[in-house]
């Protein structure tokens, strides 16, 4: 197979003429079905955050607007779509290790398509080891250019050769490209794009970009066509939702966006996700204190508790006035769930720093906490830190927090315990039998002995039990 890179001109309108690339496509698949009574088959594995799976729904959009249908396993696809991430080696270690896999299959499948996208490949290494060792696949894209699929597709297919197709920041954000959602009642929804921060030891403003807004107006149109289809509950993304506004011609602060999208009639439910602690403004708590859609559930990373390590990652706070924001939170929403990031071992971390830590974990109390041993990213500045710590010594301190993270978790599970609460059902819980699972407005999982035709609905649900993760509801019949 031929690698050299084919290089793809950008015009605009890029909407519509994508929309273009995906009418060829589909013209080709479905002669293909024709001759082989059969549709193409599509495999999607999504790695990393949110971000990214909602980046595979577009992605699984537009390929059944091409006429593939998905198949759940790589051995029975003609196109497999890995949507990578870059924040930890393991995940690249496991795409690697994947796409190896995929060598094989091709060779008893020649006419398999290979497409690789999402954060790993915005990596100049990641790159040069995929052409010098990966030639099997077809197709590399990033973050920048996801909605190109149907093109590069049939770039692809009319060339005979690899292309790759990486930009460096975004030239257009496209609207109204189809997208395929997991739940019919809820949906994430987009609203800033890439990240500011440059945390010493993050790689996400490298491979996401610099941010970029979407405009209000845009954002409320899609709330409004997704609670025309019926979604009852939207999940607003950003690397940092509390930076939303601030690069548009007529900047708009993240809280006045919400006081907008509440607005929306027919829709009953907000969540968002990231907030940066630098900037949770006193107006975004008043919002969300008086607003009866936003889910009293906030998700604020702190990583470490150490005032010398956030200063060296460049967090642009302290372990004082982070501990004073939780505070306000607390004041204004005293049934507030908060959930955090956290990171164990970052260069330089001392005893006494890790105690710091264990300090936020016990005075903030979290519901949940997301526990990450610090993860080495090529590029980063705490990658070339010389203070690395000891395997034994992160492992060591890793298990402590995670026992108390957890202690933690099950007493605030416990306290739910003969309360009543309103809870948006998911999906049927496939350990046990006639069981539902949902989520109450903080977030908290449940599960419930119920009707599957409940799903999507909101219900009152008494919670009779508690585990460190999930909750035993009972119905409501008053």
């Amino acid at each position: 197979m031929n690698s050299k890179p084919i290089i793809v001109n950008h015009d605009t309108d890029e909407g519509l003429r994508q929309k273009e690339f995906i009418k060829k496509i589909k013209g080709i698949n479905d002669i293909f079905e024709q001759k082989n009574n059969r549709k193409k088959k599509m495999h999607i594995a999504t790695f990393g955050c949110q971000m990214n799976f909602h980046d595979s729904e577009k992605l699984k959009g537009v390929l059944e607007e091409m006429g593939y249908e998905e198949t759940d396993t790589e051995i029975d696809a003609d196109l497999v779509v890995y949507n990578t991430c870059a924040v930890r080696e393991n995940a690249e270690q496991r795409v690697y290790g994947r796409i190896g896999h995929l060598k094989f299959l091709k060779r008893k499948n020649p006419n398999l398509m290979i497409a690789l996208c999402g954060c790993m490949m915005q990596q100049d290494t990641v790159i040069e080891k995929l052409k010098q060792s990966y030639r099997h696949v077809d197709i590399v894209f990033g973050t920048h250019n996801i909605y190109k699929l149907a093109e590069l597709l049939d770039t692809r297919l009319t060339t005979g050769q690899q292309i790759f197709d990486i930009w460096d920041s975004y030239k257009d954000i496209v609207e109204d490209l189809p997208t395929v959602r997991k739940y019919k009642f809820k949906s994430a929804v987009n609203i800033i794009f890439g990240c500011n921060n440059f945390c010493s030891y993050c790689i996400v403003p490298y491979v996401r970009g610099r941010e970029r807004s979407r405009t209000s107006v845009d954002i409320i149109e899609e709330i409004r066509t997704l609670v025309s289809d019926g979604v009852v509950e939207i999940m607003l993304l950003g690397q940092n939702v509390n930076s939303y506004g601030k690069n548009l011609d007529n900047p708009l602060s993240f809280a006045k966006l919400l006081e907008e999208i509440e607005e929306v009639k027919g829709l009953e439910r907000i969540r968002f996700m990231t907030s940066h602690p630098k900037d949770l403004s006193d107006e975004l708590i008043n919002v969300m204190a008086k607003s009866k859609k936003i889910c009293h559930s906030l998700h604020i990373p702190f990583q470490s508790g150490s005032t010398r390590l956030l200063n060296d990652m460049n967090r642009m706070y302290t372990k004082e006035s982070y501990l004073e924001l939780v505070n306000k939170i607390k004041i204004a929403m005293p049934d507030i769930a908060l959930t955090t990031d956290v990171i164990v071992g970052y260069p330089g971390e001392t005893e006494d720093d890790f105690n710091d830590t264990m300090d936020i974990v016990s005075k903030v109390e979290y519901d949940s906490a997301f526990t990450f041993i610090y993860s080495k990213r090529t590029g980063t500045p705490a990658a070339i830190h010389k203070e690395q710590i000891s395997e034994e010594i992160i492992k060591n301190r890793f298990n402590r927090l995670l026992k108390l993270v957890n202690d933690i978790a099950n007493k605030k599970s416990l306290a739910h315990i003969g309360g009543t609460y309103k809870v948006l059902f998911e999906e049927e819980n496939l350990q046990q039998e006639n069981m539902l699972t949902g989520r109450l407005d903080n977030g908290h999982l449940v599960h419930v002995n119920a009707s599957n035709k409940l799903v999507g609905k909101i219900v009152d649900v008494k919670i009779v039990d508690g585990k460190t993760f999930h909750l035993i509801g009972e119905l409501n019949e008053g």
